[in-house]
């Protein structure tokens, strides 16, 4: 079984920063990929950024210049690095994780951290 454990959301200001966290823990041979998605009021979820274990990444265009993700460590731990933050980036992060176990590959969500962004 893999757990993945969220901090860092927040309410912060318009044009302030946060950073989210997110660290693996488990029977994990491998991380294949980690990444963030988001679900905001109205709409379906959505993928903010993600990385590979070959540091291949992937952002939303709407994040893109503003949020960072980095490589996951020696830890498993995974960091979204949000800046400029805008009102409508408000939503529920959750984490994602693609990793190999004994019982093969699978995908891991963690339970999400909001974040809000005020006016």
């Amino acid at each position: 079984q893999v757990q993945l454990v969220e901090s860092g959301g927040g309410l912060v200001q318009a044009g302030g920063s946060l950073r989210l966290s997110c660290a693996a823990s488990g029977s994990i041979f491998s991380i294949n990929a980690m990444g963030w998605y988001r679900q905001a009021p109205g709409k379906q979820r959505e993928l903010v950024a993600v990385i590979t274990s070959g540091g291949s990444t992937n952002y939303a265009d709407s994040v893109k210049g503003r949020f960072s993700l980095s490589s996951f460590n020696a830890q498993n731990t995974v960091f979204l690095q949000m800046n400029s933050l805008k009102p409508e980036d408000t939503a529920v992060y959750y984490c994602n994780a693609r990793t190999t176990t004994r019982s093969g590959r699978g995908d891991y969500w963690g339970q999400g951290t909001q974040v809000t962004v005020s006016s």
